[in-house]
């Protein structure tokens, strides 16, 4: 069985969205920033990337002006966003507290 976006962003741990496209630059520098965090971070993260070109309605539903930008989702709930290049320490300040929450 296929899983969906949405199904995706309902998860009970945290969801970071990374909406680029393939022709930003800025978009490229935030490969190795996702690959860092992931190995910070783990299993207590979910890490996705969303091409606006491939995926319009998407980005269109959820705003997307400019690329790239995060957007971080848990149980479905939008808990931050924003655009631009973020290093990864700044990603783990503000996941940090969504995966401690969960282990009560």
């Amino acid at each position: 069985m296929a899983t969906t976006f949405d199904d995706i962003i309902h998860s009970e741990q945290p969801v970071l969205v990374d909406f680029f496209a393939t022709w930003c630059g800025p978009c490229k520098m935030m490969h190795p920033i996702l690959d860092e965090l992931k190995t910070r971070m783990g299993a207590a993260v979910t890490i996705i990337k969303v091409d606006v070109d491939k995926n319009r309605e998407a980005a269109q539903a959820l705003g997307i002006q400019s690329v790239p930008t995060l957007i971080i989702f848990q149980k479905g709930e939008i808990k931050w966003r924003q655009s631009g290049v973020v290093a990864a320490p700044v990603l783990q300040q503000v996941m940090d507290p969504m995966t401690l929450s969960d282990e009560k």
